[in-house]
């Protein structure tokens, strides 16, 4: 047996409104999913991208049909999203535009370049291109 991808990914936000808000004039993203002060669901191609509010699913489950255990984690976290590199300068605009500080850009060593950024939250958002990592170009 061996795991072949990533299915979702979780970050954990302590404002669910300003996320919403951040998540959509800036990333272009809706959810497809919503829970008042609980969660933000969004589809990305073949995964899934999950904003918890942290304290909310430390709490046992309430529900028997979605016995889901509890699970958060509190501070910053990070997630990279996929990009080309015609990608990254759109975005390099778009978030200059949106007065969202980019807080390093660069090449990596074996080719390839990466921005970060922060959400409302304070995780840490990166674009990069997958070969940063030897994966498709």
């Amino acid at each position: 047996m061996r795991v072949r991808k990533v299915l979702e990914t979780v970050l954990y936000v302590p404002d669910l409104g300003a996320a919403r808000s951040f998540y959509a004039d800036v990333l272009g993203l809706e959810p497809f999913a919503t829970a008042e002060g609980r969660h933000l669901f969004y589809k990305l191609d073949d995964q899934v991208f999950l904003l918890f509010e942290p304290t909310t699913t430390q709490e046992p489950p309430r529900d028997p049909q979605l016995p889901v255990p509890p699970h958060g984690a509190l501070g910053e976290g990070h997630v990279c999203f996929a990009a080309t590199s015609a990608e990254i300068d759109g975005w390099v605009a778009h978030l200059g535009e949106k007065g969202v500080a980019i807080e390093a850009g660069f090449e990596w060593p074996q080719g390839g370049r990466s921005i970060y950024f922060r959400d409302p939250g304070g995780n840490c958002l990166e674009f990069a291109e997958p070969h940063i990592w030897g994966l498709e170009r």
